[in-house]
């Protein structure tokens, strides 16, 4: 794939995860608890990573005008999902209440861009 398009793929991934972190968040831990909480019932943990994510929503929506300035952020998010992922996984293992969480760790672990051939 040419560099230019490969450039173009990770603009738009830039922005749908931006807009993701900075808005959805939210609305899925309501629609979905059992995939985006942990626990039940009120938790201050929610509402202080929905302000991580989506500050950093915010700041992967900057990175997409133009991404190769801004490299350290956008591995540290590839880097940071990725074990957000595997510890989500391996803790819903742990804890059946908790099972709703792998379906989103396998997603995460899905969408992580593998280095090119």
């Amino acid at each position: 794939m040419p560099d230019a398009a490969r450039l173009r793929y990770l603009r738009i991934a830039l922005i749908v995860f931006g807009l993701i972190f900075t808005f959805a968040i939210y609305p899925l831990a309501i629609l979905w608890p059992s995939g985006w909480t942990w626990g039940q019932g009120h938790s201050h943990y929610l509402m202080m990573i929905i302000g991580v994510y989506a500050t950093l929503g915010v700041f992967l929506l900057i990175a997409s005008r133009d991404p190769l300035r801004h490299t350290g952020l956008i591995w540290f998010t590839v880097w940071s999902s990725l074990v957000h992922a595997v510890i989500m996984a391996a803790q819903s293992f742990s804890d059946s209440a908790e099972r709703g969480h792998l379906v989103v760790a396998v997603v995460l672990a899905a969408l992580t861009p593998r280095a090119a051939h």
